[in-house]
C-alpha cells in the first residue's frame, strides 16, 4: 500500500477530494480484480504504521 505524499504547501479542499477519489477508484479496481488482502494482513500493515 502506498501513502500519498503531498508536495504542495497549500492545497484546497478540491485537491484533497481529488486525491481521495483517486485512491477510492484504485481501491474499487483492486476489489473488482480480486487484489485484496485478508483482515489479518491489513492489521499487520496497520501495526507497522
Amino acid at each position: 500500500m502506498e501513502a500519498i505524499q503531498v508536495t504542495k504547501k497549500a492545497y484546497t479542499i478540491d485537491d484533497a477530494m481529488d486525491a481521495l477519489f483517486s485512491k477510492l477508484d484504485e481501491a474499487i479496481d483492486d476489489v473488482e480484480k480480486g487484489r485484496v488482502i485478508s483482515e489479518e494482513e491489513m492489521w499487520a500493515e496497520l501495526d507497522v504504521i
